[in-house]
């Protein structure tokens, strides 16, 4: 499960574009960032996504892509030329094709690779769809079929694409847009698949072009309740409007990292056993299965692109940091995968992540006001860096990265000398106890180096 939004100029602070992702996946399911450089490749060419091998095309964009590290597509990502995809399962009346196909993810990478516009963007992705299908299964440890919507955004507009099988409908975003785990279009669209309406009459979905409604149509409404998308969907929205003709990078990061309105100091995600709000967290039970796993915030402004990231789980236990196309990324270490190692920085920030859900409010309160003074002053230090040099964005990117580093280890010490610190029981407890033994990660009950 996840959600995305997006923000125009009428919309934003400084007339550019923010757009933003929180990539939902099993909780232990890591989460990389990588950037890729332009590429020539040879006629005839073939270039192999997750599953299916396909025609390359002569010249790829580079692209920076926030992705599941077994996955050769991504969740989200951006391209040189500022072009910014993320998308969603959604669940529809479509049977799902379980062989070797396109993931929805590899769909968006392809796209980033090949378009330089978002408009351009929803033509790739179409005419792929149309030709190879989507299919494929998209879980990490269970398999896990869905169709795709994907928010494409770039410096001038974005476009809303969303799917069911090789059927499609794409809407032009006026000003701003949310979607999560549901088909939004509904009876208009600026361009579809041919057939779109007479299938969903075929089917006996609806009776006519006057009744037909695309998310009406061909959503499973079973699929699509437990995904909790509407409430999701209804609360960045509401976000989104209070923040209109202010919207910052600031202000997305603090909608990824929201719990809802509901949600005071002592809220924790150890309540109840059913539940999704915008940061999520995994929990007990076959319902809260999914965890926000990386993140990532887009700032298309007219001085040019900048992009955050957490390439760590969990936004409110997290900060972003920014990255430049043509500052790089500095050495990020190992590439995680879904076993616990600590010389990777995703795994290393699970455990600052999972030492805090023990006792979340106690936790959280307890470097919450720092983390957000690192992220104000990385928020500053970009803001200048973007009007400066190649080197000044470089430097500025691994001092960030450096920074967080150095605050996150202190801050998982205080947690584990903590006094305060609860055993984490309870069912919570329990599902928190089952990923950390199915990834070999050592129970926070055990004895740590630092612990003293």
């Amino acid at each position: 499960m996840c959600d995305t939004f997006v923000g125009l100029g009428d919309t934003t602070a400084d007339g550019g574009v923010v757009f933003a992702k929180n990539s939902d996946r099993q909780p232990n399911e890591a989460h990389v960032v990588v950037l890729l450089p332009a590429a020539d490749h040879p006629a005839n060419a073939q270039v192999s996504c997750t599953y299916l091998g396909i025609p390359q095309v002569r010249h790829t964009y580079a692209v920076l892509l926030a992705k599941p590290y077994w996955i050769w597509g991504a969740e989200m990502g951006a391209n040189e030329h500022g072009v910014v995809i993320g998308n969603e399962a959604v669940f529809t009346k479509v049977p799902y094709d379980k062989g070797a196909g396109l993931l929805g993810m590899d769909l968006l990478r392809l796209a980033l690779e090949r378009a330089a516009t978002a408009e351009a963007s929803v033509t790739v992705i179409t005419e792929l769809l149309e030709r190879h299908g989507q299919g494929g299964n998209a879980g990490h440890t269970h398999p896990f079929y869905y169709h795709n919507s994907f928010l494409i955004a770039d410096p001038t507009g974005a476009w809303v694409l969303e799917t069911a099988g090789r059927h499609w409908a794409a809407q032009r975003v006026p000003s701003s847009r949310s979607i999560s785990n549901a088909i939004t279009v509904g009876a208009e669209w600026d361009h579809a698949s041919a057939g779109l309406v007479d299938y969903a009459v075929r089917k006996h979905w609806c009776s006519g072009p006057d009744d037909f409604d695309f998310g009406r149509c061909y959503s499973d409404r079973i699929y699509t309740r437990f995904s909790a998308a509407k409430p999701r969907q209804c609360r960045t929205t509401e976000l989104l409007a209070a923040a209109r003709g202010a919207l910052s990078p600031g202000r997305a990061i603090a909608t990824l990292r929201d719990h809802g309105p509901a949600a005071g100091p002592g809220w924790t995600p150890a309540h109840g056993l059913t539940g999704a709000d915008v940061c999520m967290h995994a929990g007990y039970g076959p319902v809260r299965t999914s965890q926000c796993t990386g993140s990532l915030v887009a700032h298309l402004s007219p001085r040019g692109a900048t992009y955050w990231v957490t390439a760590t789980s969990a936004p409110c236990t997290s900060v972003f940091k920014p990255v430049w196309f043509d500052a790089g990324l500095p050495d990020l270490g190992p590439t995680p995968t879904g076993r616990y190692d600590p010389a990777t920085r995703w795994w290393r920030h699970e455990d600052l992540h999972r030492a805090t859900l023990r006792d979340y409010p106690a936790a959280l309160a307890a470097y919450h006001t720092e983390r957000d003074a690192v992220q104000a002053d990385l928020l500053a230090a970009a803001a200048a860096a973007a009007g400066g040099t190649a080197d000044d964005r470089r430097a500025c990117t691994a001092e960030a990265f450096t920074r967080v580093d150095i605050a996150e280890a202190e801050w998982l010490h205080r947690l584990r000398t903590a006094a305060r610190q609860r055993a984490g029981g309870g069912p919570h407890g329990r599902a928190w106890r089952g990923f950390d033994h199915a990834a070999g990660r050592p129970s926070d009950g055990a004895a740590h180096p630092d612990a003293g």
